[in-house]
């Protein structure tokens, strides 16, 4: 026996798990892992989208903003899709069915882009729909990596944690040269029908996950199979309240919430790409390749060189040091890179690699702190409410950025103004820094979670 485990099946399992750090290849793992691969790989669409909201559908800045921050809505209410899985079993089940339809969804969603979607109101419902679908997975497959999570040590479950970044990542590495490749060759709508086989991939990998059905026993009280069985919905709300009453926890969230609510211009630089410089979009997806692989570096040198730098002090100098950056925009956009000597595609491409490892930078010590600062026993249902409120900064931002818009005047062929909204857009975003003195500490963290451990 002893001859026969230190053989071939042994040395297979030990090269399994170096690839996945540390964790067993089961079936269930990769799954988990197909739907966070999936949620990367779905970016193949965006340059499409955005080309057809600007071209077919002849929306303007202004217009193709505001829609973005409304489809965003249902990463903004992600709890409650934790509590509709967690508390609404289907036939019994409570992740496996919801993985099924969210892929079903999700296919849907981009069918209807790829054919009979002819209108603003009626792209809004269907990228909505699709943003739905992504929104449910993602909470049903992080529930699902906390649940396994629990059982582990805190070594592993690290390990896993970055393992499910890694494999989006992967997705979104795997897309990003084609997503502006194939606009070379197809119309948008071509795009979304290829698209939209991708999210089936998830509705298959639903059934490798290993659940076992909840059966009501007959022979309990409705209070006791309540509570044994269904997690009682009150008990988390109540739980949540008491958690997001504590200083530790609001404060550090408001003050996210904030930086993220400051307005953003993204809309209006990609109709100045397009209108004013050409950009095309196979070299509009060499840039989000470019993007993708300067986020793997920024995630790299956080965990390498600022993993332990205090939150408050990697957030002053992110935020001011991302502004300063941000602000080379006035280059671009003034013609001033021309005179220099530096192509138009060159400096885009430097610009937007330096911004991207800067903006990863800027974004893990928001997804450390948000983990630090959930209680245990609420960690899934918490975060995923820190993450909507989050999300709902973007949203915010996404507006606030379609009202400066059309204050400046800025259109689809008028740019004039371009350079006062880089400048104001900047110089908002570091007002979060007057407020940056009421974080937390790194001191105040631990006291704080160990206090809240005992809610």
């Amino acid at each position: 026996m002893l001859i026969e485990t230190s053989g071939l099946p042994k040395a297979k399992d030990s090269f399994g798990k170096r690839i996945l750090l540390g964790n067993d290849p089961t079936p269930e793992l990769i799954a988990i892992l197909a739907v966070y691969a999936v949620q990367g790989i779905l970016k193949l669409a965006r340059l499409a989208l955005s080309f057809f909201l600007k071209d077919e559908l002849n929306l303007t800045p202004v217009e193709v903003s505001a829609l973005l921050g409304v489809v965003a809505i249902p990463w903004m209410i992600k709890p409650l899709f934790g509590f509709i899985s967690d508390g609404l079993p289907i036939f019994g089940y409570r992740r496996r069915p919801y993985l099924v339809l969210s892929g079903i969804l999700g296919t849907v969603a981009w069918v209807s882009m790829g054919t009979i979607v002819n209108s603003s109101w009626a792209a809004t419902l269907a990228i909505a729909l699709s943003s739905l679908s992504v929104a449910f997975s993602d909470v049903i497959v992080d529930s699902l990596v906390v649940e396994r999570a629990r059982v582990e040590t805190q070594a592993k479950a690290g390990s896993l944690q970055s393992l499910c970044w890694g494999a989006s990542a992967l997705g979104g590495l795997i897309t990003a040269y084609f997503s502006g490749l194939l606009l070379e060759y197809f119309n948008p709508r071509v795009v979304f029908l290829i698209t939209a086989i991708f999210p089936l991939i998830v509705s298959f990998v639903a059934w490798l996950i290993a659940e076992k059905p909840i059966k009501k026993d007959t022979s309990k009280t409705d209070q006791d199979q309540e509570q044994s069985d269904y997690l009682t919905i009150p008990n988390q709300i109540k739980e949540i309240r008491q958690a997001i009453t504590r200083k530790a926890i609001w404060i550090p969230t408001a003050f996210i919430f904030l930086w993220q609510s400051t307005p953003s211009g993204e809309t209006a630089y990609f109709y100045f790409f397009t209108n004013e410089l050409n950009f095309q979009p196979e070299f509009l997806g060499r840039v989000h390749l470019v993007t993708n692989l300067a986020s793997l570096i920024g995630i790299w040198i956080f965990q390498r060189f600022l993993r332990a730098v205090p939150f408050p002090i990697i957030c002053s100098w992110s935020m001011i040091i991302s502004a300063a950056l941000r602000m080379t925009m006035l280059i671009l956009v003034t013609h001033t890179n021309r005179a220099l000597g530096i192509n138009d595609e060159w400096f885009s491409l430097g610009d937007s690699l330096i911004l991207a490892v800067m903006g990863e930078i800027a974004f893990m010590p928001i997804m450390v702190l948000a983990a630090r600062i959930c209680p245990k026993g609420i960690e899934a249902t918490l975060f995923a409410l820190l993450m909507s409120i989050f999300n709902l900064g973007g949203a915010i931002s996404k507006e606030f950025g379609a009202i400066t818009m059309h204050w400046l005047g800025i259109t689809e062929t008028n740019f004039d103004n371009l350079w006062l909204l880089v400048i104001l857009t900047n110089i908002i975003a570091l007002i979060p820094l007057l407020f940056i003195k009421f974080l937390p500490t790194e001191e105040n963290e631990t006291i704080s979670s160990t206090n809240t451990a005992n809610i």
